[in-house]
């Protein structure tokens, strides 16, 4: 059902790794800008915060982003966005010319051309200055590793856990896991979350 209904309203449903938020990089980044300006606008103890989101959500589309260097009000609704401290015009004009909405849309697509080129932009940017500090390595099956514990917040505790062996590569960075000492253990992991075991050499 939500398949169909995804489909027909022309969205592409993306699966992404587990505890891996940067597969998610634009929604995180949208998470972690609404959450500050949540907690600063709330009150000490936070019990406003869902008070608060009508003014985060209107401060946040009418803001410049910087992916796309546009508004996003703008390229909704085509115009310029109006705060309760702009001044109002005394005279409101009921007239449309008649091409207004021709207009309209050529603008809205043209701002939508530019987001898109700007996007594109920004991403191969920040994939040159991912590329330059990011060794990939790869692994094979068998190889043995230790997996990054989730939600690990105290000082003292375990950082990884294993020994797992690689039992399938599913993409370049994905791989699944499978716990040596307990077999049904399995996980899907990626290989930032990973560290390779290696065998101690005997010197005589």
């Amino acid at each position: 059902m939500t398949n169909n209904l995804l489909q027909q309203v022309g969205i592409t449903h993306l699966y992404s790794a587990p505890n891996h938020p940067q597969t998610n990089g634009q929604v995180e980044r949208y998470n972690s800008t609404t959450d500050a300006k949540i907690a600063a606008l709330s009150n000490q103890r936070k019990t406003d915060w869902d008070e608060q989101l009508p003014f985060v959500t209107f401060n946040y589309n009418v803001t410049v982003h910087s992916p796309t260097k546009q508004i996003p009000f703008e390229m909704v609704f085509g115009r310029s966005p109006k705060s309760p401290f702009d001044r109002q015009s005394e005279v409101v004009s009921l007239e449309q010319h008649p091409e207004h909405i021709t207009k309209l849309k050529q603008y809205i697509s043209s701002l939508d051309s530019e987001a898109k080129k700007n996007i594109i932009k920004t991403q191969q940017q920040s994939k040159k200055r991912y590329d330059l500090h990011e060794s990939n390595p790869v692994y094979n099956l068998g190889d043995l590793v230790l997996v990054k514990t989730i939600n690990n917040r105290r000082k003292f505790d375990v950082r990884h856990e294993g020994p797992f062996k690689i039992a399938q590569r599913l993409a370049d960075k994905t791989y699944i896991v499978q716990h040596i000492k307990k077999p049904t253990l399995t996980k899907q992991i990626t290989i930032d979350s990973i560290i390779p075991i290696f065998e101690r050499l005997n010197i005589s």
